[in-house]
């Protein structure tokens, strides 16, 4: 019988007092009491209106009901039918917008926590199981991944499980993309992501690291050496700015650089070889996961003022909800109807404070938000030693320029069908070089989506 208490069981969480002074997680997990209490929230639908929220469609209902039953390895199989990175899902994903926005339970009461039992479930097998998965014979077929984020690793993993040698190449130096350079220790720690990445290696997986195609080779090289399909999974990792007077200061980062030097680089650890700035007065601009990101770990490295600048309301903010809190919580400022106009220095080109207009919504825009204007007359200072720039990003333009019959968005992006297929034979891609910036789920379900394609295409030909 299901356990019909209206609120989620509590995630436990580090005191916001003390997680804002290190890079610990914040989110602590499930206990397997919590696991199986939260499981028997789940009805059980028949229509199970949570799988299509799930961009990889896992079958949300049959792993719940295994926890409830106290098999999670029963659990973990089922998960990872469908999702080769349940450990990095269940911490990251926006699932208040996906799965358990379709949750029965959330009409009147909110909804089966979905993303707490599916982090449970993997960090179990990660801490209890040593039994490595089974790598499936060889199929006789090679094909090409480029980029070893969200999307790339999905897709290599998926094909892995058909038999497929894949081989991934990434142009940084450790794999993962945003999930190793992007998220923060904080929220989605770096160990978990190896071991997720383990995982796909003993599919049968290989990653090439250090190797940028565009420049180290080709797509027309790849396919020259025998890869018999390339599925395109750069990512959108082109920062932008604002375009404003004085962002070339001492002082200004992009959001990419700064969270690069933090998460990958280790630039937290006072050993670390790639310095960042340690300021004390921060403004960061923007009103995203991004921000809210670069926002938090400013604090973590010592600010003693971290500003959230963003120009239109608490309303509009694209953050998660639960980012936003967690923020909150640990005393970053929000300046909501902010908007930047320069970026103030002095004689020595460094940063010394924004000069911003405040801001009133207006009529909707094409995307049906109210439009922000300014206030005439309304100009104020920041104090600042430091900026931050989390306006967005777009696709590295190095794979279109250097590989032919590729048609592209005029933004950058790479155009593809709705399983991924491109203008150029054999070429696929997904993703945010696709789409632009978006969620780590919606690039595994790119990745999900053209990796069936291309087992389809090749076994076709």
């Amino acid at each position: 019988m299901a356990d019909m208490s209206p609120k989620k069981h509590e995630m436990p969480v580090q005191d916001p007092n003390v997680r804002r002074a290190n890079f610990s997680e914040v989110a602590l997990g499930y206990t397997e009491e919590d696991a199986v209490a939260e499981a028997k929230r789940c009805l059980n639908c028949k229509h199970r209106p949570c799988v299509g929220g799930c961009p990889v469609s896992i079958r949300i209902p049959d792993f719940i009901a295994a926890v409830a039953e106290g098999d999670f390895e029963k659990a973990y199989s089922i998960i990872t039918a469908d999702s080769s990175l349940p450990a990095v899902c269940g911490r990251v994903c926006p699932q208040e917008t996906q799965c358990e926005k379709y949750c029965v339970r959330g009409i009147k009461t909110e909804p089966v926590g979905i993303g707490r039992i599916e982090r449970f479930v993997a960090d179990w097998h990660m801490k209890h199981s040593d039994k490595a998965p089974v790598k499936p014979a060889s199929n006789g077929h090679k094909v090409a991944v480029i980029g070893s984020g969200p999307s790339g690793l999905t897709c290599a993993g998926d094909l892995a499980k058909k038999g497929y040698d894949v081989t991934v190449f990434e142009a940084l130096h450790v794999a993962g993309g945003v999930l190793m350079y992007g998220i923060p220790e904080f929220r989605l720690p770096k160990a978990i992501v190896q071991k997720e990445i383990d995982t796909l290696k003993a599919l049968g997986v290989t990653i090439n690291t250090n190797v940028v195609i565009g420049r180290s080779e080709s797509i027309d090289e790849l396919f020259a050496e025998g890869y018999e399909a390339v599925f395109v999974g750069t990512g959108a990792g082109l920062p932008t700015f604002m375009k404003i007077p004085g962002e070339n200061l001492k002082g200004v980062y992009s959001a990419n650089e700064f969270l690069t030097r933090v998460n990958l680089m280790k630039a937290y650890k006072e050993d670390a070889d790639t310095p960042v700035q340690r300021a004390k007065r921060v403004a960061v601009v923007g009103g995203g996961n991004v921000a809210m990101d670069a926002a938090r770990c400013a604090k973590r490295l010592g600010a003693e003022e971290v500003y959230i600048v963003y120009r239109r309301s608490r309303d509009e903010m694209p953050a998660r909800a639960e980012e936003v809190e967690h923020a909150e919580e640990e005393g970053i400022i929000f300046r909501m109807l902010t908007n930047p106009i320069e970026v103030l220095g002095d004689e020595h080109k460094n940063v010394i404070g924004l000069k911003c207009l405040k801001m009133e919504l207006g009529e909707p825009d094409e995307k049906g938000r109210r439009r922000p204007v300014p206030i005439e007359g309304s100009e104020f200072n920041i104090d600042l030693d430091c900026v931050i720039m989390a306006i967005g990003t777009s696709p590295n333009p190095l794979i279109r320029k250097t590989t032919k019959g590729l048609d592209t968005q005029k933004w950058g992006g790479i155009i593809a069908d709705d399983r991924g297929k491109t203008s150029r034979e054999g070429v696929y891609a997904g993703g945010d070089a696709v789409t632009g910036a978006a969620t780590v789920i919606l690039a595994m379900g790119a990745g999900k989506t053209a990796a069936s394609a291309i087992d389809e295409y090749i076994q076709n030909k």
